[in-house]
Protein backbone atom coordinates (compact mmCIF):
# COMPACT_ATOMS: atom_id res chain seq x y z
CA UNK A 1 0.00 0.00 0.00
CA UNK A 2 1.60 3.35 -0.95
CA UNK A 3 1.93 6.04 1.94
CA UNK A 4 -0.63 7.97 1.03
CA UNK A 5 -3.35 5.52 0.99
CA UNK A 6 -2.49 3.76 4.16
CA UNK A 7 -2.60 7.43 5.71
CA UNK A 8 -5.88 7.72 4.67
CA UNK A 9 -6.83 4.67 5.90
CA UNK A 10 -5.95 5.14 9.09
CA UNK A 11 -7.86 8.71 9.44
CA UNK A 12 -10.74 6.75 7.86
CA UNK A 13 -11.14 4.89 10.76
CA UNK A 14 -10.09 7.51 13.59
CA UNK A 15 -12.94 9.71 11.64
CA UNK A 16 -15.09 7.09 11.64
CA UNK A 17 -14.84 6.12 15.07
CA UNK A 18 -15.13 10.02 15.94
CA UNK A 19 -18.01 10.29 14.37
CA UNK A 20 -19.61 7.37 16.30
CA UNK A 21 -18.83 9.22 19.45
CA UNK A 22 -20.79 12.25 18.71
CA UNK A 23 -23.53 10.46 16.54
CA UNK A 24 -24.84 8.06 18.79
CA UNK A 25 -27.45 5.65 17.46
CA UNK A 26 -27.55 6.93 14.08
CA UNK A 27 -27.32 5.83 10.59
CA UNK A 28 -24.47 3.04 10.95
CA UNK A 29 -24.21 2.82 6.87
CA UNK A 30 -23.31 6.36 6.67
CA UNK A 31 -20.45 6.35 9.42
CA UNK A 32 -17.91 5.45 6.82
CA UNK A 33 -19.29 7.87 4.20
CA UNK A 34 -18.92 10.86 6.38
CA UNK A 35 -15.58 9.66 7.65
CA UNK A 36 -14.75 10.00 3.73
CA UNK A 37 -15.60 13.35 3.53
CA UNK A 38 -13.25 14.25 5.85
CA UNK A 39 -10.38 12.17 4.51
CA UNK A 40 -10.90 13.57 0.86
CA UNK A 41 -10.19 16.75 2.53
CA UNK A 42 -7.32 16.00 4.72
CA UNK A 43 -8.88 17.11 7.95
CA UNK A 44 -9.47 15.07 10.74
CA UNK A 45 -13.01 15.33 12.36
CA UNK A 46 -13.10 16.52 15.79
CA UNK A 47 -15.76 16.50 18.31
CA UNK A 48 -16.11 19.69 19.35
CA UNK A 49 -16.18 21.07 15.93
CA UNK A 50 -19.02 18.23 14.97
CA UNK A 51 -20.76 19.21 17.84
CA UNK A 52 -20.81 23.19 17.04
CA UNK A 53 -21.88 22.39 12.77
CA UNK A 54 -24.87 20.17 14.66
CA UNK A 55 -26.19 23.07 16.98
CA UNK A 56 -25.74 24.93 13.91
CA UNK A 57 -27.70 23.33 11.90
CA UNK A 58 -30.47 22.77 14.67
CA UNK A 59 -30.37 26.62 14.88
CA UNK A 60 -30.99 26.75 10.74
CA UNK A 61 -33.03 24.07 10.13
CA UNK A 62 -36.50 23.20 11.48
CA UNK A 63 -37.24 19.96 13.39
CA UNK A 64 -38.88 18.48 9.54
CA UNK A 65 -36.41 19.55 7.24
CA UNK A 66 -34.91 17.57 4.84
CA UNK A 67 -31.41 18.58 5.94
CA UNK A 68 -32.10 16.60 9.10
CA UNK A 69 -33.18 13.23 10.00
CA UNK A 70 -31.15 10.70 7.52
CA UNK A 71 -29.01 13.71 6.06
CA UNK A 72 -28.22 15.01 9.60
CA UNK A 73 -24.79 13.58 9.77
CA UNK A 74 -23.57 14.15 5.88
CA UNK A 75 -24.86 17.47 6.17
CA UNK A 76 -22.92 18.16 9.85
CA UNK A 77 -19.70 16.28 8.51
CA UNK A 78 -19.62 18.87 5.57
CA UNK A 79 -20.18 21.62 7.64
CA UNK A 80 -17.38 20.55 9.92
CA UNK A 81 -14.97 20.75 6.92
CA UNK A 82 -15.71 24.06 5.33
CA UNK A 83 -14.28 27.39 6.50
CA UNK A 84 -17.32 29.71 7.18
CA UNK A 85 -19.99 26.65 8.04
CA UNK A 86 -22.24 29.61 9.51
CA UNK A 87 -22.14 30.73 5.83
CA UNK A 88 -22.51 27.60 4.19
CA UNK A 89 -25.87 26.74 6.16
CA UNK A 90 -27.41 29.61 5.00
CA UNK A 91 -25.87 28.93 1.06
CA UNK A 92 -27.40 25.23 1.46
CA UNK A 93 -30.26 26.83 2.44
CA UNK A 94 -30.66 29.01 -0.52
CA UNK A 95 -30.07 26.59 -2.61
CA UNK A 96 -32.38 24.30 -1.57
CA UNK A 97 -35.03 27.12 -2.51
CA UNK A 98 -34.18 27.63 -5.74
CA UNK A 99 -34.10 23.78 -6.35
CA UNK A 100 -37.70 23.79 -5.20
CA UNK A 101 -38.45 25.85 -8.20
CA UNK A 102 -37.92 23.23 -10.08
CA UNK A 103 -38.09 19.94 -8.35
CA UNK A 104 -40.17 18.31 -5.58
CA UNK A 105 -38.31 18.95 -1.85
CA UNK A 106 -36.58 15.92 -0.59
CA UNK A 107 -33.63 14.63 1.00
CA UNK A 108 -31.84 14.05 -2.38
CA UNK A 109 -32.77 17.66 -3.28
CA UNK A 110 -31.22 18.57 0.17
CA UNK A 111 -28.20 16.68 -0.94
CA UNK A 112 -27.18 17.64 -3.76
CA UNK A 113 -28.01 21.70 -2.20
CA UNK A 114 -25.15 20.50 0.21
CA UNK A 115 -23.15 19.40 -2.77
CA UNK A 116 -23.42 22.42 -4.25
CA UNK A 117 -22.20 24.80 -1.60
CA UNK A 118 -18.57 23.34 -2.64
CA UNK A 119 -18.88 23.99 -6.31
CA UNK A 120 -18.08 26.95 -8.65
CA UNK A 121 -20.14 26.31 -11.64
CA UNK A 122 -19.24 28.14 -14.96
CA UNK A 123 -23.05 29.05 -14.98
CA UNK A 124 -25.06 31.07 -12.73
CA UNK A 125 -27.20 28.47 -10.18
CA UNK A 126 -30.59 29.60 -11.62
CA UNK A 127 -29.17 28.14 -14.59
CA UNK A 128 -27.92 24.97 -13.76
CA UNK A 129 -30.89 24.37 -11.40
CA UNK A 130 -33.15 24.76 -14.78
CA UNK A 131 -30.53 22.45 -17.18
CA UNK A 132 -31.05 19.88 -14.14
CA UNK A 133 -34.90 19.67 -14.46
CA UNK A 134 -34.55 19.53 -18.42
CA UNK A 135 -31.53 16.69 -17.87
CA UNK A 136 -34.42 15.31 -15.23
CA UNK A 137 -37.18 15.23 -17.58
CA UNK A 138 -34.59 13.53 -20.80
CA UNK A 139 -33.61 10.68 -18.12
CA UNK A 140 -37.37 10.36 -17.32
CA UNK A 141 -38.96 9.81 -20.74
CA UNK A 142 -36.11 7.22 -21.47
CA UNK A 143 -36.26 5.44 -18.62
CA UNK A 144 -39.94 6.18 -16.61
CA UNK A 145 -39.85 3.63 -14.04
CA UNK A 146 -36.37 3.89 -12.72
CA UNK A 147 -36.42 7.29 -12.79
CA UNK A 148 -37.20 8.74 -9.52
CA UNK A 149 -36.87 11.94 -7.07
CA UNK A 150 -33.46 10.37 -5.98
CA UNK A 151 -32.15 11.10 -9.77
CA UNK A 152 -32.51 14.52 -9.37
CA UNK A 153 -29.30 14.42 -7.51
CA UNK A 154 -27.37 12.96 -10.70
CA UNK A 155 -29.59 15.12 -13.05
CA UNK A 156 -28.29 18.53 -11.46
CA UNK A 157 -24.43 17.18 -11.18
CA UNK A 158 -25.15 16.30 -14.54
CA UNK A 159 -26.01 20.12 -15.43
CA UNK A 160 -22.46 21.06 -14.17
CA UNK A 161 -21.29 19.39 -17.14
CA UNK A 162 -19.96 21.04 -20.12
CA UNK A 163 -21.15 18.24 -22.16
CA UNK A 164 -24.51 19.49 -24.23
CA UNK A 165 -27.76 17.60 -23.19
CA UNK A 166 -27.65 15.38 -26.00
CA UNK A 167 -24.13 14.23 -25.44
CA UNK A 168 -25.14 13.54 -21.88
CA UNK A 169 -28.08 11.70 -22.30
CA UNK A 170 -26.81 9.61 -25.17
CA UNK A 171 -24.09 8.48 -23.19
CA UNK A 172 -25.96 7.40 -19.85
CA UNK A 173 -28.25 5.57 -22.66
CA UNK A 174 -25.45 4.19 -24.19
CA UNK A 175 -23.58 3.55 -20.63
CA UNK A 176 -26.19 1.77 -19.43
CA UNK A 177 -27.06 -0.90 -22.48
CA UNK A 178 -23.70 -1.48 -22.71
CA UNK A 179 -23.56 -2.46 -18.35
CA UNK A 180 -27.12 -3.69 -18.35
CA UNK A 181 -25.36 -6.90 -20.42
CA UNK A 182 -23.61 -7.53 -17.38
CA UNK A 183 -25.19 -6.26 -14.52
CA UNK A 184 -29.16 -6.92 -13.75
CA UNK A 185 -29.69 -4.41 -10.92
CA UNK A 186 -31.57 -1.83 -13.29
CA UNK A 187 -31.67 1.21 -10.59
CA UNK A 188 -28.22 0.67 -9.84
CA UNK A 189 -26.63 0.37 -13.49
CA UNK A 190 -28.44 3.51 -14.17
CA UNK A 191 -26.57 5.27 -11.64
CA UNK A 192 -23.49 3.83 -12.63
CA UNK A 193 -24.56 5.15 -15.89
CA UNK A 194 -24.90 8.95 -14.35
CA UNK A 195 -21.32 8.52 -12.96
CA UNK A 196 -19.71 7.54 -16.44
CA UNK A 197 -21.32 10.33 -18.05
CA UNK A 198 -19.75 12.79 -15.74
CA UNK A 199 -16.46 11.21 -16.96
CA UNK A 200 -14.18 11.70 -19.81
CA UNK A 201 -13.45 9.33 -23.02
CA UNK A 202 -16.23 7.45 -25.05
CA UNK A 203 -18.55 5.01 -23.98
CA UNK A 204 -16.77 2.07 -24.68
CA UNK A 205 -13.41 2.80 -23.23
CA UNK A 206 -15.32 3.78 -19.87
CA UNK A 207 -17.68 0.59 -19.53
CA UNK A 208 -15.12 -1.54 -20.31
CA UNK A 209 -12.51 -0.01 -17.98
CA UNK A 210 -15.29 -0.51 -15.03
CA UNK A 211 -15.94 -4.14 -16.33
CA UNK A 212 -12.23 -4.88 -16.30
CA UNK A 213 -11.78 -3.63 -13.07
CA UNK A 214 -14.52 -5.68 -11.45
CA UNK A 215 -12.85 -8.77 -13.18
CA UNK A 216 -9.60 -8.12 -12.11
CA UNK A 217 -10.63 -7.75 -8.85
CA UNK A 218 -12.49 -11.40 -9.15
CA UNK A 219 -9.50 -12.71 -10.77
CA UNK A 220 -7.56 -11.90 -7.30
CA UNK A 221 -10.55 -13.23 -5.58
CA UNK A 222 -12.52 -10.55 -4.29
CA UNK A 223 -15.91 -10.37 -5.38
CA UNK A 224 -17.50 -6.90 -6.12
CA UNK A 225 -20.89 -6.15 -4.99
CA UNK A 226 -23.41 -5.71 -8.31
CA UNK A 227 -26.13 -3.40 -6.50
CA UNK A 228 -25.52 -0.23 -4.44
CA UNK A 229 -21.80 -0.69 -4.85
CA UNK A 230 -21.92 0.29 -8.81
CA UNK A 231 -21.57 4.11 -8.99
CA UNK A 232 -18.10 3.90 -6.77
CA UNK A 233 -16.89 1.10 -9.06
CA UNK A 234 -17.33 3.42 -12.06
CA UNK A 235 -16.10 6.27 -10.41
CA UNK A 236 -13.07 4.76 -9.74
CA UNK A 237 -12.93 3.07 -12.93
CA UNK A 238 -12.58 6.73 -14.28
CA UNK A 239 -9.69 7.53 -12.45
CA UNK A 240 -6.76 8.47 -14.73
CA UNK A 241 -4.67 5.70 -13.51
CA UNK A 242 -3.39 2.34 -14.94
CA UNK A 243 -5.94 -0.13 -13.66
CA UNK A 244 -2.50 -2.14 -12.82
CA UNK A 245 -2.22 0.33 -10.24
CA UNK A 246 -5.45 0.53 -9.08
CA UNK A 247 -6.50 -3.16 -7.96
CA UNK A 248 -3.18 -3.41 -6.03
CA UNK A 249 -4.14 -0.74 -3.58
CA UNK A 250 -7.87 -1.41 -3.53
CA UNK A 251 -6.91 -5.13 -2.33
CA UNK A 252 -4.63 -3.30 -0.12
CA UNK A 253 -7.35 -0.74 1.74
CA UNK A 254 -9.48 -4.32 1.54
CA UNK A 255 -6.98 -6.28 3.82
CA UNK A 256 -6.22 -3.00 5.88
CA UNK A 257 -10.31 -2.77 6.62
CA UNK A 258 -10.37 -6.19 7.25
CA UNK A 259 -8.40 -6.17 10.22
CA UNK A 260 -10.03 -3.45 11.54
CA UNK A 261 -13.03 -3.39 14.38
CA UNK A 262 -16.37 -3.17 12.52
CA UNK A 263 -15.21 -4.86 9.76
CA UNK A 264 -15.20 -8.47 11.11
CA UNK A 265 -17.72 -10.94 9.38
CA UNK A 266 -20.85 -10.35 11.43
CA UNK A 267 -21.15 -6.09 11.10
CA UNK A 268 -20.33 -5.53 7.48
CA UNK A 269 -20.33 -7.67 4.99
CA UNK A 270 -17.19 -8.60 2.38
CA UNK A 271 -18.67 -6.33 -0.85
CA UNK A 272 -19.53 -3.34 1.50
CA UNK A 273 -16.14 -3.62 3.04
CA UNK A 274 -14.66 -4.14 -0.76
CA UNK A 275 -16.78 -1.08 -1.78
CA UNK A 276 -15.06 0.92 1.17
CA UNK A 277 -11.65 0.13 -0.13
CA UNK A 278 -12.75 1.77 -3.22
CA UNK A 279 -14.21 4.61 -1.99
CA UNK A 280 -10.76 5.31 0.19
CA UNK A 281 -8.43 4.72 -3.23
CA UNK A 282 -10.95 6.62 -5.81
CA UNK A 283 -10.29 9.83 -2.93
CA UNK A 284 -6.38 8.89 -2.42
CA UNK A 285 -5.47 9.29 -6.40
CA UNK A 286 -7.76 12.50 -6.47
CA UNK A 287 -5.95 15.48 -4.00
CA UNK A 288 -9.16 17.68 -3.13
CA UNK A 289 -7.09 20.76 -3.69
CA UNK A 290 -7.27 19.72 -7.90
CA UNK A 291 -10.65 20.80 -7.92
CA UNK A 292 -10.04 24.36 -7.02
CA UNK A 293 -7.97 24.75 -9.41
CA UNK A 294 -9.06 22.97 -12.46
CA UNK A 295 -11.23 24.25 -15.20
CA UNK A 296 -14.38 22.40 -16.39
CA UNK A 297 -12.33 19.42 -17.54
CA UNK A 298 -10.90 16.16 -16.81
CA UNK A 299 -10.41 16.67 -13.09
CA UNK A 300 -13.82 18.58 -12.51
CA UNK A 301 -15.64 16.06 -14.28
CA UNK A 302 -13.48 12.89 -11.89
CA UNK A 303 -14.74 14.82 -8.79
CA UNK A 304 -18.25 15.22 -9.82
CA UNK A 305 -18.25 12.01 -11.25
CA UNK A 306 -17.13 10.69 -7.36
CA UNK A 307 -19.78 13.49 -6.00
CA UNK A 308 -22.29 11.35 -7.97
CA UNK A 309 -20.76 8.22 -6.17
CA UNK A 310 -21.16 9.52 -3.40
CA UNK A 311 -24.54 10.39 -3.21
CA UNK A 312 -25.64 6.89 -4.74
CA UNK A 313 -23.93 5.26 -1.80
CA UNK A 314 -26.15 8.15 1.07
CA UNK A 315 -29.10 7.12 -1.15
CA UNK A 316 -28.16 4.04 -0.94
CA UNK A 317 -27.86 3.46 2.96
CA UNK A 318 -30.83 5.76 3.91
CA UNK A 319 -32.73 3.02 1.82
CA UNK A 320 -31.19 0.11 3.50
CA UNK A 321 -31.23 2.00 6.91
CA UNK A 322 -34.83 2.37 6.36
CA UNK A 323 -35.59 -1.22 5.12
CA UNK A 324 -33.87 -2.56 8.45
CA UNK A 325 -35.69 -0.34 10.58
CA UNK A 326 -39.09 -0.87 8.97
Amino acid sequence: MNENLEIRCREFIENRDTLKRVFRMENSYLYPVCANIFCTRGIRAEEGRLRQCDALLKANMGIFSNFRGTLRMPVVSMLAVMEAPDLKIKEMGDHYRLLKQYFFGSQYLALVAMLLTETEPAHPMGEVAARGRTVYDRMKKEHPFLTSSEDSVFAVLLALSEKSDEQLIAEMEDCYDKLKTRFHSSNDVQAASHVLALAEGTTLEKTARMIALFDLLADRGRKYGKYHELPVLAAVSALPAALSDLVPDILAADEFLAGQKGYSVWSVSKKTRLMHAAMLTAGAYTPHEAAEAAAMGSTVAMIAAQQAAMCAVIASSAAAHSAANS
